[in-house]
């Protein structure tokens, strides 16, 4: 398997909608949305086998101080590949001189993931989120 990685933000509106929903995120649902936030993100990495996008990695950052990896997500026929990991680390070279690296995994599961790469659980840390999403949009 030959994947290409790239910075680039060359992905269309329905391969990022593939990819999301491959994995059942919601954000998919709404395609041009989801579009329009990569297109300004600060950092996009993608994971390209041929002409298919089949990872994806979104970094927010305020050029100094603080990045936050925000997606990681690898197309379920492609995990168990190293994919997600060749992401990460091109993320944390990227931003080896911020102050902080954070990341906020949905599930505590994939902490140790993460931990393989220098992160470590907040110790009085708690993860908050607000959502706007009802379901009905």
């Amino acid at each position: 398997m030959n994947i290409r990685y790239t910075e680039e933000k060359t992905f269309t509106q329905q391969q990022v909608q593939e990819l999301f929903l491959s994995v059942g995120w919601v954000s998919g649902q709404y395609p041009s949305r989801l579009h329009k936030a990569l297109l300004h993100s600060s950092t996009v990495i993608t994971a390209w086998d041929q002409d298919r996008l089949v990872g994806l990695l979104r970094a927010l950052d305020d050029s100094e101080l603080v990045a936050y990896l925000h997606y990681v997500l690898v197309h379920p026929d492609y995990q168990g590949n190293g994919i997600a990991g060749t992401m990460v680390q091109m993320a944390t070279d990227k931003y080896r001189d911020f102050l902080y690296i954070e990341i906020m995994p949905e599930e505590r599961k994939n902490a140790a993931f993460y931990q393989k790469f220098g992160f470590s659980v907040m110790e009085d840390g708690a993860a908050m989120q607000r959502c706007n999403f009802d379901g009905k949009r």
